[in-house]
């Protein structure tokens, strides 16, 4: 986003990696028929499986493939018969992909196909995490077969995930149980909204024996699937965890949590033209004064920040900073940051390292990362996951090379501005195959890249 007032009053909130387990929806048109219910997977008469997920719009539906195609339908506003209009990815152009929905209960028509309902063992529950109450729902197969379990570990965001999270449809529907929860703060659990990767891991490792707890005998191997912030918190999980068999790390950071506004500002000068290594010196004693700043909410950093503008704030680099909050707060006072801090209170881990865990941690880990991420670049966290690797850590790393954060791919609009097409070809695939396999033997899974572990 631009960095103008309303981006300052979202700093702190959209500090560190929003999970893009979703991209932005566009804004809603007027509103349509309600379309909840028909929530849920369905089997197509040539064998494939589709999710439909809720939005933040109850007159809109997001369909998804294993593939990773995908695309928001939403009910004509004023129709009688129920039309839908589609659009492709998280764009606002006009998708040919016809869905058509019957009742509640009936199946679907996608693209000419025939689709019915999969049934699943549902169970909804709530349990105890970290001194507070979580909402939780453990989704499985149908049947009496134990199956690989997958616990949804969150990102940063603020919302349902027991209500959003599509995993919940698709994985069930290839074999996989899923168990999702709301994190503390948001949807149906108690607590304050946080950032504390400590006490997020904790709720975590609660969730992981919960699911055990409700699968009653049919939970086989289970282990964390972490996006974006989850990165940082689901290894940490299954480090207090010894009943988790496995660790997915979706477009996470093997890096501190500055990382990701230090790295962002590094590919803003190198898109700007003045990525030579003279220029970056020069922005890095910027984006530590910055850090500072945003890591003492405003106490510490500002002499520091002050004396790097004293030097550079008349170079023609200085314009070209934006990162996550770098370029905000070199261009604003010190009142006016501390009054945008001041609204928020979300104890975010700014000391965390992940590397001691990375280092030390025995459960075997998958690591996907996007090459072209521009919300959390990933050069830093592929060079350190391939000397994991190397050292003989048990971690698989792979990279998407053109997939931006949320493994999504991409096309610019008019204004150099990037539309999220689809989830990377491949990378859906490649989480279920691990989760139930252990290895990644369903090679090529689009054009993703092994970085490290065994072939």
């Amino acid at each position: 986003m631009n960095p103008t007032a309303l981006r300052i009053a979202t700093l702190t909130a959209a500090l560190f990696a929003a999970a893009a387990v979703h991209a932005a929806e566009p804004a809603p048109a007027a509103k349509g028929a309600d379309l909840t219910c028909h929530a849920g997977a369905y089997r197509l008469d040539d064998g494939r499986a589709v999710a439909l997920g809720r939005t933040d719009d109850a007159s809109a539906l997001r369909w998804r493939l294993l593939d990773g195609r995908t695309g928001k339908l939403v009910s004509a506003p004023g129709s009688k018969d129920g039309a839908l209009v589609g659009t492709v990815g998280w764009t606002q152009r006009a998708d040919t992909t016809k869905v058509e929905l019957g009742s509640c209960d009936d199946g679907i028509v996608f693209d000419g196909h025939r689709g019915d309902r999969l049934k699943f063992d549902i169970v909804d529950t709530t349990f105890e995490g970290a001194g507070v109450k979580l909402r939780g729902r453990l989704v499985l197969p149908a049947g009496q077969d134990k199956v690989p379990v997958v616990v949804l570990v969150h990102g940063s965001e603020n919302y349902s995930g027991v209500d959003g999270y599509f995993q919940q449809y698709l994985f069930p529907s290839e074999g996989v149980g899923v168990f999702v929860y709301d994190k503390r703060g948001t949807g149906g659990s108690s607590g304050k909204y946080t950032q504390n990767f400590h006490e997020l891991s904790d709720d975590a490792g609660a969730a992981l024996r919960e699911a055990l707890r409700v699968g009653d005998g049919r939970v086989g191997k289970i282990g964390y699937l972490g996006g974006s912030q989850g990165g940082w918190v689901a290894p940490l999980a299954a480090s207090k965890t010894p009943q988790a068999d496995f660790v997915e790390v979706g477009f996470g950071l093997a890096d501190g949590v500055l990382a990701e506004d230090r790295d962002q500002v590094v590919l803003d000068l190198r898109a700007a033209g003045f990525g030579d290594a003279a220029t970056l010196r020069k922005a890095r004693e910027l984006t530590d004064a910055t850090g500072l700043i945003a890591s003492t909410t405003g106490k510490r950093g500002w002499k520091e920040l002050d004396a790097a503008r004293a030097k550079y704030r008349k170079e023609p680099w200085w314009k070209a900073v934006k990162g996550e909050y770098s370029g905000l707060i070199a261009n604003h006072t010190p009142a006016e940051i501390a009054a945008e801090f001041a609204k928020y209170d979300f104890e975010v881990s700014w000391d965390y390292d992940p590397m001691p865990v990375l280092r030390t941690l025995k459960t075997p880990q998958l690591w996907i990362v996007g090459g072209d991420d521009v919300e959390a670049p990933s050069d830093e966290t592929q060079k350190r996951l391939t000397e994991l690797g190397k050292a003989g850590r048990p971690i698989t790393s792979v990279v998407f090379p053109q997939a931006d954060h949320g493994i999504l791919e991409f096309e610019k609009d008019a204004k150099g501005e990037r539309r999220h097409t689809r989830i990377a070809e491949g990378y859906l695939r490649m989480q279920l195959d691990w989760i139930k396999r252990g290895t990644l033997d369903g090679w090529p899974y689009g054009a993703a890249r092994q970085l490290a572990g065994p072939k």
